[in-house]
């Protein structure tokens, strides 16, 4: 059997924002965005929270009023008020310019200020713009993020590189010219912050596009092509099914090739519902390649003919809840608790087998099997389960293996 060896990342530059870690050897960071009217600054606080408390390490915020950057030095006083501090990054087109100068209360707010120079800016003043925004930057710190997007791709370059395109021999697609654009765009003009000042490790630098093979193909273009830290995302990504899959599609393979140091899944959300969905889906994308653990897994069979009791589903379920609700207080009594593994399989076909390889598991009952219930922990059998409170006997188990596991006296005895 081939040995699968650990993933290893792409070199990038480190990058430092608002204390956290992106790029270098700095774990895949995860990120948000909010979608309030910035200027509403109790909403926006409110969802700021939620996005922090869901997980997300950096939370991205529209500026693109003057009431908006007006706002942002109110919303970080809020935040740290209620312990908050999770870095803001702050999203600006079109008058980003004007708002970092005129309010420079709102850059010295904000841990990073993201820049598209696709509409930083139009015909001569472009340039100008662009110096004017990482003059800003320079002044109060703040690294940036250069971050092109298809949809609002500098149409100058792409209307340049299309006519040249139409002149060779052998003209490439459409697709492929516009790919390369993006990848143009965005070295250029991370290069012509550097020249304006900027280090390198200051820059972040991303290219979204909408398609999954698109993205794959620029992502690798730029990891082939520079070392700057880079930010993934599948940008419009949709709602719902269509929108985890086509973003995990996209992210996963560049994930796998050390592409990426930190990244965000744009996701649709369905009308009144909460916006942490993106947080879960880019902490669980990570947590199922290997490269962070943020929660406790529960590995439970889908079920078939042989389990047509939902007993085992309610369990699931009822685990899976019970080891959300604990780890607030766990991830701070029992370090590294977030690599437990736990197993709730239904039948005797796979539950006894991929329960020994879990932490610790149950295999229930199937229909017509006997109405017992086996537990393995560490890969042994420990003992079998009957009754009708097979659940929460089970759960006391799982608490119990993780006071003795992961509690202090052990950590201290290893230390």
């Amino acid at each position: 059997m081939v040995a699968l060896s650990p993933i290893q990342r792409h070199r990038t530059h480190a990058v430092n924002v608002g204390g956290v870690p992106i790029g270098g050897a700095a774990p895949v960071v995860v990120q948000s965005m909010t979608n309030t009217d910035t200027a509403d600054i109790d909403a926006t606080v409110r969802q700021v929270l939620e996005l922090a408390e869901a997980g997300s390490e950096l939370v991205r915020i529209t500026v693109n009023t003057k009431e908006a950057a007006q706002a942002v030095p109110r919303i970080h006083e809020r935040l740290l008020l209620r312990g908050c501090s999770v870095p803001l990054v702050g999203d600006f087109h079109y008058h980003g310019h004007l708002f970092l100068t005129r309010y420079p209360d709102c850059a010295a707010a904000l841990a990073k200020l993201r820049i598209n120079p696709g509409n930083v800016g139009f015909g001569a003043k472009r340039d100008s713009q662009f110096e004017m925004m990482i003059e800003s930057a320079l002044k109060h710190a703040k690294p940036v993020r250069i971050g092109v997007n298809w949809g609002s791709l500098d149409e100058d370059l792409s209307t340049r590189m299309m006519d040249d395109n139409a002149q060779l021999a052998a003209p490439k697609s459409a697709d492929e010219v516009l790919r390369e654009a993006l990848v143009i765009s965005a070295l250029a003009s991370a290069r012509r912050a550097e020249q304006l000042g900027m280090a390198a490790d200051q820059i972040i630098i991303s290219a979204k596009v909408s398609r999954v093979q698109d993205l794959i193909a620029v992502y690798h273009e730029l990891a082939r092509r520079s070392h700057y830290a880079l930010h993934l995302g599948l940008t419009e990504a949709g709602m719902g099914a269509k929108g985890i899959v086509a973003t995990a599609a996209a992210l996963a393979p560049l994930l796998q090739a050390g592409i990426g140091d930190t990244i965000r899944a744009s996701l649709t959300p369905r009308p009144g519902a909460t916006r942490t969905q993106e947080v879960v889906v880019c902490q669980e994308l990570l947590q199922a390649l290997g490269l962070r653990q943020f929660t406790p897994q529960v590995a439970a069979c889908p079920g078939c003919g042989r389990t047509t009791s939902t007993y085992f589903q309610e369990l699931a379920e009822k685990i899976q809840g019970f080891l959300k609700a604990q780890m607030p207080a766990w991830r701070e009594r029992y370090p590294g608790v977030e690599g437990l593994n736990v197993a709730v399989m239904g039948c005797i076909v796979n539950g006894p087998g991929e329960s020994k390889h879990a932490d610790i598991g149950i295999s229930l009952p199937g229909t017509g099997e006997s109405p017992s219930a086996p537990v393995f922990i560490d890969g042994e059998k420990a003992m079998t389960l009957r009754g009708d409170r097979i659940a929460e006997e089970f759960q006391a188990l799982v608490e119990e293996y993780v006071q003795r596991r992961f509690g202090s006296s052990t950590h201290q005895k290893s230390a």
